[in-house]
């Protein structure tokens, strides 16, 4: 009994070590991973902003089956997305709006879901999402 007892634990321990060691990583440049994660945020964005939308991400981690993208929203042609019409005109026109997005997903059933995102933060609108969304730290720039 003892035996089967510590076989278990070692089990159970070289499980939790190698998910361990997998790591915070960013999905390479036109893998499929990172299609998928952009794809599932398009779709809200493009949506709410009523037009097409092209993420640059500065910031793209991954752990495990949770993911934090930070970066500047693009038009198709390489400018500023046109905000009028958009819940965000009156803040860009006040001067109020930095163009930027931040957004976490989760991996759920095998595909990427928005959970929470965020456009023209003018200060660190993700501090607080690792504990409001019970997300990993490790895969936020900056954390509260």
């Amino acid at each position: 009994m003892l035996n089967r007892s510590c076989l278990l634990l070692v089990a159970m321990l070289v499980l939790v070590g190698s998910t361990l060691a997998q790591g915070v990583y960013t999905p390479e440049k036109g893998s499929p991973e990172r299609k998928a994660i952009l794809d599932a945020l398009r779709l809200p964005v493009e949506k709410e902003l009523k037009q097409q939308i092209v993420f640059v991400a500065n910031d793209f981690k991954v752990l495990g089956n949770w993911a934090f993208i930070g970066g500047d929203p693009q038009s198709p042609d390489g400018g500023q997305p046109n905000y009028r019409g958009t819940p965000y005109q009156e803040a860009k026109d006040a001067d109020m709006f930095d163009n930027n997005f931040f957004a976490l997903l989760k991996k759920t059933g095998g595909k990427w879901k928005v959970v929470h995102y965020a456009i023209g933060c003018t200060d660190v609108c993700y501090a607080d999402w690792w504990s409001r969304y019970k997300a990993p730290k490790a895969i936020f720039p900056y954390t509260e």
